[in-house]
């Protein structure tokens, strides 16, 4: 037992971001730990950094302070693949190898890694750092992503040793991955986000790349195999593609008669959207405007009340 112990806290993963004093990702004052990889596409994803398994090269061209004050990445990249533009630089996506030798060296940050190879142990000993706050608001740690299924050894190690630590644990999944899967990590969570875009199979495709069969039949599984998990299933609201009533009402349709859900709609917001620039990818809902917050109450209330009377039938 004790070796497998010591082979959990050794796993490794990749890791984009560790965000701490989150209020919106599980129950009380918690630290997410953001891991690379997703199947998804989806057109409004807020995390484009997060797609690719692989850590990559981001670049700000605002923070560059230009060729002729500084110009040491040209010398750091070994494929060729920055160049001088207007005393800026372009990246060479193709011929990039994502090495981070030149965000190292980059003086003014505008070049930096998304993503770093982290173990177990590391990942955990930084969010031990607020267990105060855990302690007292009932907090701990969530996982997200990205997807947290697609590195799902190193997730499961990550919550069986944060239980192991006294950690309430929660993960933010969309549920799209082999079953077995989902359910060696699930073992170890106290919370489980649980995304649901859209009930329609083509309009789902459509908007993030893959259809919803997996997706749904694993939250049916879910909630059967893990009857008293607290479940919430999440919505992200996207104007034109699932901010009718009639969406909103087919997923409650589907999640009712499970008495451990809950549920929640999330606005959409294009806070994200820089990040596409820096990774040199384009933003396909790019001039969308937010939901109005008067649309947002209704489709709110609507969920709430037909939430409601499923729960007093």
């Amino acid at each position: 037992m004790a070796g497998a112990n010591h082979q959990d806290k050794n796993k490794y993963g990749i890791v984009f971001n560790i965000q701490r004093y989150s209020v919106h990702d599980g129950p009380g004052i918690r630290t997410i730990v953001f891991l690379k990889g997703c199947p998804l596409h989806c057109r409004w994803c807020a995390n484009p950094e997060s797609q690719s398994l692989q850590p990559e090269l981001a670049y700000n061209d605002h923070k560059c302070i230009g060729i002729q004050e500084c110009g040491y990445c040209l010398k750091a990249c070994t494929t060729g693949a920055i160049r001088e533009k207007d005393d800026k630089i372009v990246i060479d996506r193709e011929g990039c190898n994502h090495c981070g030798q030149c965000a190292e060296i980059c003086p003014s940050r505008a070049l930096n890694m998304y993503g770093k190879t982290m173990s177990v142990d590391e990942v955990l000993n930084l969010v031990e750092q607020d267990s105060s706050f855990y302690s007292r608001s009932g907090g701990g740690i969530t996982l997200s992503g990205g997807e947290p299924l697609v590195q799902s050894e190193f997730a499961a190690a990550l919550l069986k040793e944060a239980k192991k630590r006294r950690m309430n644990t929660a993960i933010e999944t969309c549920g799209y991955a082999d079953w077995d899967r989902l359910e060696r990590v699930c073992e170890y969570t106290d919370t489980v986000l649980y995304d649901i875009k859209c009930i329609d199979r083509a309009k789902h495709k459509e908007y993030t790349g893959v259809d919803n069969e997996i997706i749904l039949e694993n939250f049916k599984r879910l909630c059967e195999r893990f009857p008293d998990k607290s479940i919430l299933v999440r919505t992200p609201v996207i104007p034109g593609f699932n901010d009718s009533e009639g969406d909103i009402g087919a997923i409650v349709e589907f999640i009712k008669g499970y008495p451990n859900v809950k549920y929640e709609l999330l606005a959409y917001h294009r806070l994200g959207e820089p990040k596409y620039t820096y990774i040199g990818k384009d933003y396909t809902l790019k001039g969308m405007a937010p939901m109005q917050e008067e649309r947002m109450a209704a489709l709110k209330r609507l969920a709430s009340e037909k939430m409601k009377k499923e729960s007093n039938s």
